[in-house]
């Protein structure tokens, strides 16, 4: 399936209905995603493509090889995450008149935080004796699906996509990173820095600064395998509906993003 006829789909609000499970959205999107994250990011991920989503969190007294692949790819999709929305933003910033005045500030702050992430993450690779992947060629418009940089709105549309995509696959990844105790502190610090860009755009977009349900907050059908399980309303056993509600239930925890959904969303910004 070619981008062009994939976003087609993507496009007709049935392909995220109830007609279509989370399971077949996330095949038909990963259709593209994955033939795309082969030809276009050099990065391997070869554990994070070929092993089963069970097999995310690797048992840490195991060590070996396999471990510090399983680690190293997912420092490298961490990476590819970073150098989208550290581009992203520094597109934007230099897109004149596009993000208003009052608005700049938090996306020049936004912008340090990401352009930092992708520092230590080079670096982190690096240490661990891996050449950090090149980063990618970008298309921000989605083949032409969407105006970034001609339009705010779509900005801060793709901008809150980016970012609650990073929340979760950050946190999806961190059984992945484990092993090393000091990547770990240091993935869970970006994670909640993440999580803080997300409320924050959020909210500028008149949205809740956390996710009810699958709900993405006033969001074009094509951004919603970004939100895909966010209605899970049980956690080991309990049903967080029970006293509240399935909306609240559901805020109240937030769903991880495995490493092949995460890179399946990525891919269809990167050319």
């Amino acid at each position: 399936m070619n981008i062009l006829k994939l976003l087609d789909k993507l496009s007709d609000d049935k392909f995220f209905t109830t007609e279509t499970s989370r399971l077949e959205t996330l095949t038909n999107i990963s259709a593209f995603g994955k033939k795309a994250a082969v030809a276009a990011i050099p990065l391997g991920l070869g554990a994070l493509m070929t092993t089963p989503a069970k097999a995310e969190t690797v048992d840490a007294a195991k060590g070996g090889p396999l471990f510090k692949t399983v680690l190293t790819d997912a420092l490298q999709l961490a990476l590819v995450l970073e150098y989208l929305e550290n581009e992203y933003y520094a597109t934007g910033l230099g897109s004149g008149t596009l993000i208003p005045t009052a608005d700049r500030p938090v996306f020049m702050q936004i912008a340090k935080h990401e352009s930092a992430h992708v520092n230590f993450l080079k670096s982190t690779l690096t240490s661990l004796g891996v050449t950090p992947g090149a980063k990618p060629n970008f298309d921000f418009t989605a083949g032409g699906s969407f105006a970034p940089f001609s339009d705010y709105n779509q900005f801060l549309i793709l901008a809150q996509a980016f970012e609650d995509t990073g929340v979760r696959a950050y946190k999806g990844q961190a059984g992945n990173v484990m092993s090393n105790k000091a990547v770990l502190q240091a993935a869970l610090q970006i994670h909640s820095v993440e999580a803080r860009h997300a409320s924050q755009v959020r909210r500028m977009r008149a949205n809740k600064g956390w996710i009810e349900l699958a709900n993405g907050g006033n969001m074009p059908a094509a951004t919603n395998p970004v939100y895909a399980g966010e209605d899970n309303i049980n956690q080991a056993g309990f049903n967080t509906s029970t006293a509240f509600g399935a909306a609240a239930g559901s805020a109240a925890y937030d769903e991880i993003l495995s490493g092949s959904d995460a890179q399946a969303i990525a891919s269809l910004f990167i050319v």
